[in-house]
């Protein structure tokens, strides 16, 4: 190919997947208990290790990239050839900003080049479903403009349907107020949580009790039509492997017809929604929310 497919860890991109598809991924930094890691797709540190940690009371911390790190991503690719970068939620974090501002440097160097940035709109693996049919036209040999076209297009059809266990969590993130939080735990609130169509995290419906979440989880993607032609179904867990069977048996249930692969939350995906949570993710009809 005369050009690079390439995707960032924030993906969740599960590794089996990177080695097969030889997919070049960056890897986004977190730290925990004061060292730093990065993101390789759970490659030094294991994703149950990970959630046990946070459990025990380790407080992940999260951080953009800067030019300087995405330049010896992109360089070395543009001195051979042009790169289609396939990027997570602008909404969600401002490290696209030093993407764009890297491409912006390094096509001034490389004038002949094309580097082609796709901003998703989502996150983990709605994004990675995206990603990878894409990477099957990639792998077909569609040029870069058609590739890149396709996402943009279709990154809308990117669902993801998701619960957390614990609200101390968000609370933690900013995303629900301390006072929320407590009186949602002692009623045992979970929160139901979508990718919506602008990027952001929306909250969608509140319910009483993990089981009553599970059932809204294949609600909605009943709702919004997965097509088992195009992808799997994918249900993601933060260290919760039975919780994640119960799901995926409630979601054939409806759609015995379905291929279903459980994965696991990345840690930089995992340190603002913490052990337990569940996602149910597809590619299906346009995000209504």
């Amino acid at each position: 190919m005369d050009y690079v497919f390439m995707m960032d860890s924030d993906s969740d991109l599960p590794y089996d997947l990177k080695v097969k598809y030889d997919i070049p991924v960056v890897y986004m930094p977190y730290a925990l208990d004061g060292k730093e890691y990065f993101d390789d797709l759970g490659q030094t540190l294991d994703h149950k290790s990970y959630f046990d940690r946070m459990r025990q009371g380790a407080v992940p911390v999260t951080s953009a990239l800067n030019e300087e790190t995405y330049t010896e991503y992109f360089e070395p690719i543009l001195k051979e050839k042009d790169l289609l970068f396939v990027a997570f939620s602008s909404k969600l974090s401002c490290t696209i900003q030093a993407v764009y501002a890297t491409r912006e440097k390094l096509l001034k160097k490389y004038p002949e080049r094309k580097f082609i940035v796709v901003d998703t709109l989502s996150i983990s693996m709605p994004l990675t479903l995206l990603a990878l049919k894409a990477h099957e036209m990639y792998r077909g040999g569609a040029p870069i403009e058609e590739v890149a076209d396709w996402l943009e297009k279709n990154k809308l059809r990117a669902q993801g349907w998701f619960t957390v266990d614990d609200l101390k969590y968000l609370k933690r993130g900013g995303r629900i107020s301390p006072s929320a939080a407590a009186f949602g735990t002692m009623l045992d609130i979970k929160p139901v949580i979508t990718e919506a169509r602008d990027g952001t995290l929306q909250s969608v419906d509140k319910v009483r009790g993990r089981k009553k979440a599970l059932k809204i989880l294949v609600d909605k993607m009943m709702e919004n039509e997965p097509d088992p032609k195009e992808s799997p179904v994918v249900i993601l867990h933060a260290d919760a492997p039975e919780d994640a069977k119960e799901l995926k048996e409630l979601a054939l249930q409806r759609m015995p017809e379905l291929e279903i692969r459980i994965d696991n939350v990345g840690p930089v995906i995992g340190a603002h929604c913490g052990p337990g949570t569940l996602a149910i993710t597809f590619l299906g009809k346009e995000r209504t929310v």
